[in-house]
């Protein structure tokens, strides 16, 4: 039986930019929805390794960094914080970034005798021993700021990537995506087209066909993502290419 000459990737419609859960956050804050809400935590995990990160460099324990972020995250989804938001309409992460400082200050000048996040705990502490294992530490040479970019980076990269091996699970085509997996732009992974078309039994142009298919939607599902922390459409090109220079330094 010959060999097929292509091979389907993940069933996709067209695109068309939609409400950012920035911009749901952004809309609802002078009143309770929600939708602000769901919008708000979901930011929030996607944004709590950057923040550990941030406050671990900043010179606390792992111990304190773990409850001040729980702290930080648990204060955010209260729509309180919201309020006072007046010329903040840019970057969530720089939003953020600014009242992790506040907090951080405030935090140091008092006393911590009452439990941190109210007892909710929104990220389980596994997650945050994992973080902890990939700690960037003083010797990198960087800046707290600079690790809550590169952290900001790496998290926008795992959801994309995330998403589209659900999309190719969902269709039946998850060991499609282990093959084609380490082929992401910027990667290079051990096996050739020559390689992963011999496992799949299929041709080696069905294999670059479905490279370029996978590339092309990893590259969609990331503008996504970087696009729900922003409130402009406009401004997710600017905000690729300086994800991609995080990574280039």
């Amino acid at each position: 039986m010959a060999a097929p000459t292509s091979l389907p990737g993940p069933e996709t419609g067209g695109h068309v930019f939609v409400t950012t859960h920035w911009s749901v956050v952004w809309n609802a804050r002078q009143k309770d929805s929600p939708d602000s809400a769901a919008a708000r935590e979901r930011l929030c995990r996607s944004y709590w390794s950057p923040l550990y990160h941030y406050i671990r460099r900043a010179g606390y324990s792992p111990h304190d960094a773990q409850d001040l972020t729980q702290e930080f995250l648990s204060r955010f989804l209260h729509r309180e914080w919201l309020e006072h938001l007046k010329d903040q309409r840019g970057k969530f992460r720089n939003f953020l970034l600014t009242f992790l400082k506040n907090f951080l200050r405030d935090e140091h000048d008092r006393a911590r005798a009452q439990k941190r996040g109210g007892g909710k705990q929104l990220i389980p502490v596994d997650a945050y021993e994992a973080e902890e294992r990939g700690f960037i530490g003083p010797v990198d040479g960087l800046t707290a700021e600079q690790i809550y970019e590169r952290r900001w980076a790496e998290s926008v990269l795992k959801v994309a990537k995330e998403q589209l091996e659900a999309e190719y699970a969902a269709n039946g085509k998850a060991a499609l995506f282990e093959q084609l997996k380490d082929l992401q732009p910027g990667e290079h992974g051990e096996k050739s087209y020559a390689d992963i078309a011999a496992s799949l039994g299929v041709t080696e142009q069905a294999v670059k066909n479905a490279a370029h298919r996978f590339r092309r939607r990893y590259a969609q599902l990331l503008r996504d993502e970087v696009g729900q922390t922003l409130l402009e459409p406009n401004e997710i090109n600017a905000e690729l290419q300086y994800l991609m220079q995080i990574f280039a330094r």
